[in-house]
């Protein structure tokens, strides 16, 4: 198994949707001191809230977060999400812009390698390359057989602004919304690739969006979930079978934000 392990730890000043940061942080140094893997072999993303959106905010919840990890800097800071909210939820008036100036400063700092967005749409990327002197490194997306956002992915690589991809699975597991699209986990289209393969069904999508050119980050707690998430540079999809898979989309999110539907700046009406 490799060495080489992506730790993203979503957690910011005051936010309590994504509260593992202590707990990460412990267990990164805890590896760290142990031996069982340097600082250089960890790739580590945090994100900035949508609560601290202010350009004079964007540095202090960075600094925070470095705090609750006990790191000196991260490799990947990205935006969550286009719209800016208070603490309550309501909208908060912030242009993303200006939102995007203060992580300039924070990778000017040194506080963190590389900057990005996530949840953003075609517009929205390119809205701000014009209007910056640092390009996104990344915009992460959901993407998964029921959301193959075609459009979106071939833009944002044309531009070469990498696309990771959340919620890869879609509803191969569908524990409380049973009427959503396929493909399960047993469909039998999966199943015969992933028997062909000698993978599972997980793996085998996790290869489809490898083999579009995403980064694919599943989230397991379970030891051999993690073991099978990166066992997938083994083998290869054929073009034919990318397509299979691509054609069970419906365009269906699992997370549709749908609470910030009505604020300025939404990304999902664009493709």
């Amino acid at each position: 198994m490799s060495r080489k392990y992506e730790l993203s730890t979503i957690q910011t000043l005051k936010s309590t949707r994504f509260p593992n940061g202590p707990e990460v942080g412990q267990g990164i140094r805890e590896a760290i001191n142990n031996n069982l893997v340097t600082r250089e072999e960890l790739f580590i993303t945090t994100k900035l809230w949508s609560d601290k959106h202010r350009q004079n905010e964007v540095v202090p919840a960075l600094k925070e977060s470095l705090q609750k990890l006990g790191l000196d800097y991260v490799d990947l800071y990205l935006i969550h999400f286009p719209v800016a909210v208070k603490e309550d939820g309501s909208y908060d008036d912030v242009d993303y812009l200006e939102t995007w100036r203060g992580m300039e400063e924070a990778r000017a700092l040194g506080l963190t390698r590389s900057i990005g967005v996530s949840n953003f749409n075609a517009s929205q990327v390119d809205r701000i390359i014009a209007n910056s002197r640092v390009w996104p490194a990344v915009n992460e997306i959901e993407v998964n057989p029921t959301l193959t956002q075609e459009a979106l992915v071939t833009h944002c690589q044309e531009l070469g602004v990498a696309v990771m991809a959340f919620s890869p699975f879609g509803f191969l597991v569908s524990r409380s919304r049973p009427d959503s699209p396929p493909p399960r986990v047993d469909d039998p289209i999966l199943v015969q690739m992933a028997n062909k393969y000698n993978k599972s069904t997980g793996q085998i999508v996790l290869r489809y969006l490898i083999e579009r050119g995403l980064v694919p980050i599943p989230k397991s707690v379970n030891r051999k979930r993690l073991a099978q998430n990166i066992d997938l540079f083994d083998f290869s999809l054929t073009p034919e079978e990318v397509q299979t898979i691509s054609r069970f989309n419906k365009n269906k999110r699992v997370i549709d934000f749908v609470d910030w539907k009505d604020y300025p700046h939404f990304p999902y009406g664009d493709y």
